[in-house]
Formats: structure tokens, C-alpha cells, sequence
């Protein structure tokens, strides 16, 4: 159920209520660089801590523990863990404890791993933003859909998760990317599609799709790129692209009435949701884009500007990522996750190096609330939804 080797690393421990840090040391070793660690200097004060560790703590005391949270709970500054929390088990049938090494279905927070995926074949030069999907899937048929509308939702495609069935799919048998992909050349007339780029409309289709980009321009599978560029280099010795046949060396999820949730034909598409992680894989993640080389300034820029406006708001889309705009010019970099029973919350906020990552395996809408924690820093506030 898990990896036997345990990748140990250096981290905040807390004494008390509060305690010197450790800096988390995060090895990255990739083609063009040989090392890469948190820049020093990055300490935390007394005072920093206590203020980012009370949110963190309250918000765990008040929303999560008393609605039975099952899951990993991590609250980061400046490569610094400040808070992190384990509680619950894996599975009724083991009881085997989670823990540090425990992964958990990602749900739509991998859409971040897609997205970024992509946006590195962009930089080396092996697609274009602007490209009409039809130039690197053959045969699709919707005209004006470009790279660019799938990563920010701006397609005009409906949900595979909604019109697969409703058109005629026999749930008897598993979806996979390439099915969606026929299946909008099949049923193009049925489908519903909107006016490409004319307004935001979330859909797990375009993700579905932008997999299939990267296999088709990498001639390499979803789960063989993903290792090779993001999780080997940075040493996410937990993370993993889940397909069906692992479905009994996983984490279970679970209804909010703690009944198992079963796998269904839904389950065999990536790029979406299905990847597997940890709160400490995640904050390699998160560090790695924050201070790492893996991607030009300008990518990260493109990655995490709004492209839509439509709506007056906080709430916008980038590529691969949500986020909140606030009055202030303080922005939150984001994503939320719901697959079955799983709840994930992956929120960066960049402009003061901190991070919140909250992962369940039974349902609890409560983990959206993790925004609560803005409060610890100045410029932030509450006033957008839990988004999945």
C-alpha cells in the first residue's frame, strides 16, 4: 500500500506550542541542474510561527477535528513546516494508521501537475499555446479549440462526466482518454459544445484531452512523462499516476457515512484527477515551483495570470491553476479536488511563501474551509467558496 522505502527529510517539529525550525531541505536534481535547495536566509521568526501556527492549529481544532477528519493536514512558510497533522486510518479492513507516507487521490489538484506538464512542453518548443487541439489529436472536430482554452476552461466542452452516460456509454466498460476523444468525433453534434473562448466553464474533458496532447507529443504514457520530469527529479517518492489495476494497493475513500466508495468506469482517466500524493510530496511540489528552475519566470507568469473576466469577482482560472485576486493585490495560487470520498485543498500563496495542504479519504466539505488560514498573513480574505 505503500512505498517500503520512507523518504525522510528535515522538518518542523513542534515542542509545546511552539519551536525552533528546521529548514526543509528540498533536493532537485533534473538535466540542467545538478542541485537546488531553499535559498538561506529564509528563517522564520518567533513571531511568524506563532502567528501562522495558531491559524493553522484553530482551523484544524474547530472545522476538522470535530467532523471526524480523516486524513493529512500540512501548513508551510518560507520551506519552513510550521504545522502538520496525521489522524485516522487508511482503510477499515487494515486500520494501518496514515501517516507521512500516506497517498491519497489527488482529485483535481492533479489537473496542477497537468497543466504544468504541458506548459514544459510549450517552453521546449514542442507545441504551441495557440495550437487547435486537431493539430495534435486527429480528428477532433470542434474548430477554434486551442492548448490554451483546454488549460484555462475556456473550450466551450462539456464534462465527459456528465454526457458519456447520457449518451450512451455502457457503464459495464472503462472509460479511458482516448474513449472521450472518439467519442466527441462520434457524437459531435449531440455533444452541446459552447463557442470556444467565449466564457469560463470548468470541465474535466479538457484535461482528459491535454493527457493526450502530451502522450501524442512525448510518445511517452501520461505516468512515464509525469515520473520522468516532475516526480523522480524532485524526489516524490510517494506520488504516483493511478490506473485501476492498483485499485486494491491504494488508500479506499469514503462516503461521509464512512461507507467505501467503489471504483467506477470513470476511474481509468488521467489528467483530470488520478494522481496520488502526500502533503510533503505536495510541498516539494509547491517549493519546487517557488523556488526552483523548473520553469522560465515568464511560464510561471503565464501559468498564473487570470483569463477570465466575464464576471466581476475574486475567483479567476489561469493555466492548470484556480486562484483568488484580492483588492489588495494579493493573490492566492490554488487548487481544490472532490473524486468519490476524496477532499483535497492545495493553496499556495506565492507572495508570502506559505502553503496549505489538506487531504481526506472521507468526505468532508469542511476541508474547504482551510482558506480560514489566510488570516495569518496580512492583505488576504475569505470570501470565495470551496471550489472543486
Amino acid at each position: 500500500m505503500r512505498n517500503l522505502v520512507r523518504y525522510t527529510l528535515l522538518a518542523v517539529f513542534v515542542s509545546g506550542c511552539y519551536a525552533t525550525t528546521d529548514k526543509y531541505i528540498l533536493p532537485l536534481k533534473t538535466a540542467d541542474t545538478a542541485s537546488w535547495t531553499v535559498p538561506t536566509g529564509n528563517s522564520l521568526t518567533s513571531e511568524e510561527f506563532k502567528k501562522v501556527y495558531q491559524a493553522a492549529s484553530g482551523f484544524y481544532e474547530t472545522s476538522l477535528e470535530p467532523t471526524r477528519f480523516n486524513g493529512a493536514m500540512l501548513v508551510a512558510k518560507k520551506g519552513h513546516i510550521v504545522f502538520e497533522k496525521y489522524n485516522g486510518a487508511e482503510s477499515h479492513l487494515t486500520r494501518e494508521k496514515i501517516d507521512s507516507a500516506s497517498s491519497f487521490h489527488l482529485a483535481s489538484v492533479s489537473k496542477t501537475f497537468t497543466g504544468m506538464a504541458v506548459l514544459k512542453l510549450w517552453e521546449e518548443g514542442k507545441l504551441q499555446l495557440g495550437d487547435e487541439v486537431s493539430v495534435h489529436l486527429a480528428g477532433f472536430p470542434f474548430k477554434g479549440v486551442t492548448v490554451r482554452s483546454l488549460l484555462n476552461h475556456r473550450s466551450g466542452l462539456p464534462n465527459y462526466v456528465h454526457f458519456m452516460e447520457q449518451l450512451g456509454w455502457d457503464r459495464k466498460k472503462e472509460v479511458r482518454n482516448q474513449d472521450i476523444l472518439q467519442f466527441l468525433i462520434d457524437k459531435k453534434d449531440k455533444i452541446g459544445a459552447s463557442k470556444p473562448d467565449h466564457h469560463f466553464s470548468y470541465s474535466n474533458t479538457n484535461y482528459a484531452l491535454l493527457a493526450l496532447i502530451i502522450e501524442k507529443t512525448t510518445g511517452m504514457s501520461y505516468d512515464a512523462y509525469m515520473k520522468r520530469t516532475f516526480f523522480e527529479p524532485l524526489q516524490m517518492n510517494h506520488t504516483f499516476v493511478f490506473n485501476t489495476g492498483m485499485a486494491k494497493n491504494v488508500v479506499p475513500s469514503y462516503n461521509w457515512k464512512n461507507q467505501q466508495e467503489a471504483f467506477t468506469y470513470l476511474d481509468g482517466v488521467v489528467g483530470d484527477k488520478n494522481i496520488y500524493s502526500t502533503p510533503r510530496d505536495l510541498l516539494k511540489w509547491d517549493l519546487a515551483l517557488t523556488y526552483g528552475n523548473l520553469f522560465k519566470p515568464s511560464t510561471l507568469d503565464s501559468a498564473y495570470a487570470g483569463y477570465s473576466y466575464e464576471k466581476k469577482g475574486i475567483k479567476n482560472y489561469g493555466l492548470g491553476w484556480r486562484m483568488y485576486e484580492f483588492p489588495t493585490g494579493k493573490k492566492v495560487i490554488y487548487h481544490n479536488g472532490w473524486w468519490h470520498g476524496n477532499n483535497t485543498v492545495f493553496s499556495r500563496l506565492t507572495q508570502d511563501s506559505a502553503t496549505i495542504i489538506v487531504l481526506g479519504n472521507r468526505y468532508n466539505r469542511r476541508i474547504y474551509d482551510a482558506k480560514k488560514i489566510f488570516s495569518a498573513f496580512d492583505g488576504y480574505g475569505t470570501q470565495a467558496d470551496g471550489d472543486e
